[in-house]
Protein backbone atom coordinates (compact mmCIF):
# COMPACT_ATOMS: atom_id res chain seq x y z
CA UNK A 1 0.00 0.00 0.00
CA UNK A 2 2.63 2.60 0.95
CA UNK A 3 4.69 1.92 -2.47
CA UNK A 4 1.31 2.30 -3.93
CA UNK A 5 0.71 5.70 -2.96
CA UNK A 6 4.04 7.12 -3.80
CA UNK A 7 4.27 5.70 -7.62
CA UNK A 8 0.17 7.56 -7.59
CA UNK A 9 1.61 11.13 -5.91
CA UNK A 10 3.56 12.15 -9.67
CA UNK A 11 0.91 11.20 -11.37
CA UNK A 12 -1.46 13.54 -9.10
CA UNK A 13 1.05 16.42 -9.46
CA UNK A 14 1.07 16.51 -12.74
CA UNK A 15 -3.19 16.32 -13.30
CA UNK A 16 -2.84 19.30 -10.79
CA UNK A 17 -0.33 21.48 -12.41
CA UNK A 18 -1.64 20.43 -15.96
CA UNK A 19 -4.88 21.71 -15.33
CA UNK A 20 -3.81 24.97 -13.28
CA UNK A 21 -0.60 26.73 -15.16
CA UNK A 22 -2.07 28.91 -17.79
CA UNK A 23 -0.56 29.32 -21.27
CA UNK A 24 -1.41 33.23 -21.52
CA UNK A 25 1.82 35.21 -21.68
CA UNK A 26 0.14 37.89 -19.55
CA UNK A 27 -1.45 35.60 -17.29
CA UNK A 28 1.20 33.89 -15.48
CA UNK A 29 0.54 31.25 -12.63
CA UNK A 30 -0.70 31.73 -9.18
CA UNK A 31 -2.49 30.22 -6.72
CA UNK A 32 -5.97 29.64 -7.46
CA UNK A 33 -8.73 32.20 -6.63
CA UNK A 34 -11.06 31.21 -3.29
CA UNK A 35 -14.21 31.41 -2.26
CA UNK A 36 -15.09 34.46 -1.69
CA UNK A 37 -13.08 36.41 -2.62
CA UNK A 38 -15.01 38.35 -5.44
CA UNK A 39 -13.52 36.32 -8.21
CA UNK A 40 -16.87 35.97 -10.06
CA UNK A 41 -16.75 39.61 -10.94
CA UNK A 42 -13.75 39.06 -12.30
CA UNK A 43 -12.13 40.78 -14.87
CA UNK A 44 -12.87 44.06 -14.14
CA UNK A 45 -14.30 46.53 -16.53
CA UNK A 46 -13.59 50.08 -16.20
CA UNK A 47 -14.83 53.00 -18.63
CA UNK A 48 -12.17 55.45 -17.96
CA UNK A 49 -10.88 56.62 -20.95
CA UNK A 50 -7.08 57.01 -20.41
CA UNK A 51 -4.37 54.59 -19.74
CA UNK A 52 -3.86 52.98 -16.26
CA UNK A 53 -0.35 54.07 -15.41
CA UNK A 54 1.00 54.04 -11.68
CA UNK A 55 2.22 57.94 -11.72
CA UNK A 56 -0.03 60.21 -13.67
CA UNK A 57 2.09 63.27 -13.32
CA UNK A 58 5.56 62.04 -13.05
CA UNK A 59 6.06 59.67 -15.93
CA UNK A 60 6.08 60.88 -19.80
CA UNK A 61 4.45 58.58 -22.02
CA UNK A 62 6.53 59.89 -24.84
CA UNK A 63 9.68 58.58 -23.52
CA UNK A 64 10.26 54.95 -23.98
CA UNK A 65 12.44 52.59 -21.80
CA UNK A 66 15.09 50.82 -23.15
CA UNK A 67 14.54 47.69 -20.58
CA UNK A 68 12.45 46.67 -17.88
CA UNK A 69 13.49 45.70 -14.01
CA UNK A 70 10.58 42.91 -14.41
CA UNK A 71 8.66 40.94 -16.90
CA UNK A 72 5.61 43.22 -18.31
CA UNK A 73 3.57 39.98 -17.98
CA UNK A 74 3.27 40.25 -14.14
CA UNK A 75 0.65 43.15 -14.11
CA UNK A 76 0.11 45.21 -11.09
CA UNK A 77 -3.59 44.67 -11.05
CA UNK A 78 -2.85 41.18 -10.49
CA UNK A 79 -3.69 37.94 -12.33
CA UNK A 80 -6.95 37.93 -14.38
CA UNK A 81 -8.19 41.06 -12.29
CA UNK A 82 -8.28 43.37 -15.05
CA UNK A 83 -9.53 43.41 -18.58
CA UNK A 84 -6.49 45.78 -19.97
CA UNK A 85 -3.23 43.89 -20.42
CA UNK A 86 -0.27 45.19 -18.80
CA UNK A 87 2.83 46.43 -20.85
CA UNK A 88 5.17 47.41 -18.30
CA UNK A 89 4.47 50.81 -18.31
CA UNK A 90 0.63 51.39 -18.91
CA UNK A 91 -2.58 49.37 -18.99
CA UNK A 92 -3.92 51.02 -22.18
CA UNK A 93 -7.66 51.39 -22.88
CA UNK A 94 -9.14 48.95 -24.94
CA UNK A 95 -12.40 50.13 -25.89
CA UNK A 96 -13.02 53.70 -28.00
CA UNK A 97 -13.53 56.92 -26.48
CA UNK A 98 -15.89 59.36 -27.74
CA UNK A 99 -13.95 62.70 -25.81
CA UNK A 100 -17.06 65.10 -26.86
CA UNK A 101 -19.57 62.75 -25.05
CA UNK A 102 -16.93 62.60 -21.69
CA UNK A 103 -16.65 66.44 -21.97
CA UNK A 104 -20.08 66.65 -21.74
CA UNK A 105 -20.36 64.41 -18.71
CA UNK A 106 -17.96 65.91 -16.63
CA UNK A 107 -19.53 69.37 -17.36
CA UNK A 108 -23.10 68.13 -16.11
CA UNK A 109 -21.23 66.40 -12.97
CA UNK A 110 -19.40 70.21 -12.27
CA UNK A 111 -22.87 72.02 -12.62
CA UNK A 112 -22.86 75.91 -12.97
CA UNK A 113 -19.81 77.51 -11.64
CA UNK A 114 -19.90 78.17 -7.87
CA UNK A 115 -20.44 81.75 -6.57
CA UNK A 116 -17.50 83.60 -4.68
CA UNK A 117 -19.30 82.96 -1.13
CA UNK A 118 -19.77 79.15 -1.66
CA UNK A 119 -16.04 79.18 -2.53
CA UNK A 120 -15.50 81.04 0.46
CA UNK A 121 -17.28 78.53 2.40
CA UNK A 122 -15.63 75.73 1.20
CA UNK A 123 -12.55 77.39 1.29
CA UNK A 124 -12.98 77.80 5.14
CA UNK A 125 -14.00 74.23 6.02
CA UNK A 126 -11.16 72.11 4.32
CA UNK A 127 -8.24 74.55 4.21
CA UNK A 128 -7.08 73.80 7.62
CA UNK A 129 -4.11 71.39 8.53
CA UNK A 130 -6.68 69.69 10.77
CA UNK A 131 -9.11 68.57 7.84
CA UNK A 132 -9.80 65.13 8.35
CA UNK A 133 -10.60 64.81 4.51
CA UNK A 134 -6.58 65.20 3.11
CA UNK A 135 -4.80 63.52 0.65
CA UNK A 136 -0.94 63.45 0.91
CA UNK A 137 1.15 63.44 -2.02
CA UNK A 138 4.46 62.35 -2.36
CA UNK A 139 7.23 61.61 -4.49
CA UNK A 140 5.08 59.63 -6.45
CA UNK A 141 2.59 62.24 -7.41
CA UNK A 142 -0.92 61.90 -8.45
CA UNK A 143 -1.03 57.99 -8.66
CA UNK A 144 -3.77 55.64 -9.92
CA UNK A 145 -4.97 54.85 -6.26
CA UNK A 146 -4.76 58.33 -5.65
CA UNK A 147 -7.81 58.41 -7.84
CA UNK A 148 -9.57 55.66 -5.56
CA UNK A 149 -8.70 57.83 -2.77
CA UNK A 150 -10.07 61.00 -4.05
CA UNK A 151 -13.67 59.21 -4.47
CA UNK A 152 -13.89 57.88 -0.82
CA UNK A 153 -13.55 61.49 0.48
CA UNK A 154 -16.03 62.71 -1.95
CA UNK A 155 -18.73 60.23 -0.65
CA UNK A 156 -19.20 62.48 2.43
CA UNK A 157 -17.22 65.34 1.74
CA UNK A 158 -17.96 67.87 -1.21
CA UNK A 159 -13.96 68.88 -1.47
CA UNK A 160 -10.85 67.31 -0.43
CA UNK A 161 -7.56 68.81 0.83
CA UNK A 162 -4.15 67.88 -0.90
CA UNK A 163 -1.06 68.46 0.45
CA UNK A 164 1.80 67.93 -2.22
CA UNK A 165 5.45 67.66 -0.74
CA UNK A 166 8.76 66.73 -2.69
CA UNK A 167 9.51 66.26 -6.22
CA UNK A 168 6.00 66.80 -7.87
CA UNK A 169 6.20 70.27 -6.32
CA UNK A 170 7.98 71.54 -8.77
CA UNK A 171 5.20 71.77 -11.11
CA UNK A 172 2.47 72.28 -9.62
CA UNK A 173 0.63 73.28 -13.03
CA UNK A 174 1.30 69.16 -14.24
CA UNK A 175 -0.08 68.23 -10.50
CA UNK A 176 -3.57 70.49 -10.56
CA UNK A 177 -3.85 69.18 -14.69
CA UNK A 178 -3.81 65.53 -13.73
CA UNK A 179 -6.30 65.97 -10.92
CA UNK A 180 -9.00 67.50 -13.00
CA UNK A 181 -8.43 65.56 -15.80
CA UNK A 182 -8.25 62.18 -13.76
CA UNK A 183 -10.71 62.39 -11.55
CA UNK A 184 -13.20 65.19 -13.14
CA UNK A 185 -13.45 67.33 -10.17
CA UNK A 186 -12.22 71.07 -10.08
CA UNK A 187 -8.99 72.87 -8.39
CA UNK A 188 -10.94 75.41 -6.69
CA UNK A 189 -7.94 76.50 -4.15
CA UNK A 190 -4.51 76.80 -4.45
CA UNK A 191 -1.74 78.16 -2.20
CA UNK A 192 1.81 77.03 -2.14
CA UNK A 193 1.38 73.49 -2.20
CA UNK A 194 -2.05 73.44 -0.88
CA UNK A 195 -5.05 71.96 -2.82
CA UNK A 196 -9.17 72.01 -2.59
CA UNK A 197 -10.11 69.66 -5.30
CA UNK A 198 -13.72 70.17 -5.60
CA UNK A 199 -16.20 66.98 -7.17
CA UNK A 200 -19.11 69.07 -8.22
CA UNK A 201 -22.74 69.96 -7.59
CA UNK A 202 -24.70 67.21 -9.60
CA UNK A 203 -21.71 64.32 -7.85
CA UNK A 204 -23.62 60.66 -7.32
CA UNK A 205 -21.46 58.47 -5.16
CA UNK A 206 -23.47 56.05 -6.27
CA UNK A 207 -22.35 56.16 -10.12
CA UNK A 208 -19.04 56.91 -9.48
CA UNK A 209 -16.39 55.17 -11.49
CA UNK A 210 -14.90 51.99 -11.57
CA UNK A 211 -11.23 52.65 -10.54
CA UNK A 212 -9.33 48.73 -10.25
CA UNK A 213 -6.51 49.10 -7.64
CA UNK A 214 -3.04 48.15 -7.91
CA UNK A 215 -1.71 45.59 -5.64
CA UNK A 216 1.51 46.50 -6.01
CA UNK A 217 4.01 49.29 -6.89
CA UNK A 218 5.58 48.11 -9.92
CA UNK A 219 9.28 48.27 -10.39
CA UNK A 220 9.97 51.30 -12.40
CA UNK A 221 11.37 50.51 -16.21
CA UNK A 222 14.90 51.42 -17.23
CA UNK A 223 15.10 54.22 -19.29
CA UNK A 224 18.09 56.34 -21.13
CA UNK A 225 20.77 57.87 -19.37
CA UNK A 226 19.82 61.15 -17.67
CA UNK A 227 23.36 63.05 -17.91
CA UNK A 228 25.76 62.60 -20.75
CA UNK A 229 29.78 62.62 -20.43
CA UNK A 230 29.78 64.86 -22.62
CA UNK A 231 27.23 68.08 -23.43
CA UNK A 232 26.00 68.89 -27.15
CA UNK A 233 28.16 70.91 -28.95
CA UNK A 234 30.83 70.89 -26.53
CA UNK A 235 33.95 68.93 -26.36
CA UNK A 236 34.86 67.08 -23.20
CA UNK A 237 37.45 69.52 -21.89
CA UNK A 238 34.75 72.23 -21.61
CA UNK A 239 32.13 69.69 -19.83
CA UNK A 240 34.81 68.99 -17.55
CA UNK A 241 35.60 72.23 -16.91
CA UNK A 242 31.69 73.80 -16.31
CA UNK A 243 31.33 71.01 -14.05
CA UNK A 244 34.57 72.28 -11.59
CA UNK A 245 33.12 75.38 -12.10
CA UNK A 246 29.46 74.53 -10.47
CA UNK A 247 31.42 72.07 -7.70
CA UNK A 248 33.38 74.93 -6.52
CA UNK A 249 30.43 77.37 -6.62
CA UNK A 250 27.96 78.42 -3.74
CA UNK A 251 25.17 76.57 -3.66
CA UNK A 252 21.85 78.37 -4.68
CA UNK A 253 19.35 76.42 -2.09
CA UNK A 254 19.96 74.07 -0.30
CA UNK A 255 17.32 71.06 -0.93
CA UNK A 256 15.73 68.89 1.81
CA UNK A 257 14.33 65.31 1.75
CA UNK A 258 9.86 65.79 0.66
CA UNK A 259 10.41 69.38 1.05
CA UNK A 260 8.23 72.58 -0.71
CA UNK A 261 10.17 73.25 -4.16
CA UNK A 262 7.18 75.77 -5.47
CA UNK A 263 10.22 78.48 -5.96
CA UNK A 264 12.97 76.29 -7.38
CA UNK A 265 12.36 76.90 -10.62
CA UNK A 266 11.86 80.86 -10.68
CA UNK A 267 14.96 81.00 -9.08
CA UNK A 268 17.10 79.21 -10.79
CA UNK A 269 15.82 80.99 -14.05
CA UNK A 270 16.68 84.26 -12.21
CA UNK A 271 20.29 82.82 -11.43
CA UNK A 272 20.67 81.63 -15.07
CA UNK A 273 20.38 85.22 -16.01
CA UNK A 274 23.89 86.49 -14.45
CA UNK A 275 25.85 82.69 -13.93
CA UNK A 276 26.49 79.94 -16.19
CA UNK A 277 26.29 77.95 -14.12
CA UNK A 278 23.82 76.73 -11.11
CA UNK A 279 24.33 74.91 -8.39
CA UNK A 280 21.86 73.19 -5.80
CA UNK A 281 22.77 71.22 -2.67
CA UNK A 282 20.65 68.02 -2.58
CA UNK A 283 22.92 66.48 -0.01
CA UNK A 284 19.75 65.64 2.39
CA UNK A 285 17.94 64.50 -1.00
CA UNK A 286 17.77 60.80 -1.83
CA UNK A 287 19.42 59.66 -5.36
CA UNK A 288 16.05 58.85 -7.33
CA UNK A 289 14.61 62.17 -6.27
CA UNK A 290 18.03 63.98 -7.83
CA UNK A 291 17.49 62.41 -11.19
CA UNK A 292 13.81 63.59 -10.97
CA UNK A 293 14.53 67.06 -9.50
CA UNK A 294 16.72 67.50 -12.77
CA UNK A 295 14.76 66.31 -15.65
CA UNK A 296 12.07 68.96 -14.02
CA UNK A 297 14.49 71.23 -14.19
CA UNK A 298 15.33 70.20 -17.74
CA UNK A 299 12.37 70.72 -19.31
CA UNK A 300 11.01 74.14 -17.29
CA UNK A 301 14.22 76.00 -17.66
Amino acid sequence: MRNQSLFSFPTRCHRFFSQSVTHDLYDPPFSPFGKGDGSANLPLKSDLPFHFRYSYSETDPSIKPISFRESPKFSPFGPSRLDRKWTGTSAPVNHPVDLNRIQEERNRILGAPLEDHEVSQLVERYRHSDCSRQINLGKGGVTHNTLDDIHNHWKKAEAVRIKCLGVPTLDMNNICFHLEDKSGGKIIYRIINILLLYRGRHYDPTKRPLIPLMLWKPYAPIYPKLVNNVIQTLTHHQTKQLRNKGFNSHPLIKLTRNGVYVNVVERVREAFKTEEVVRLDCTHVGTTDCKKIGVKLRHRI
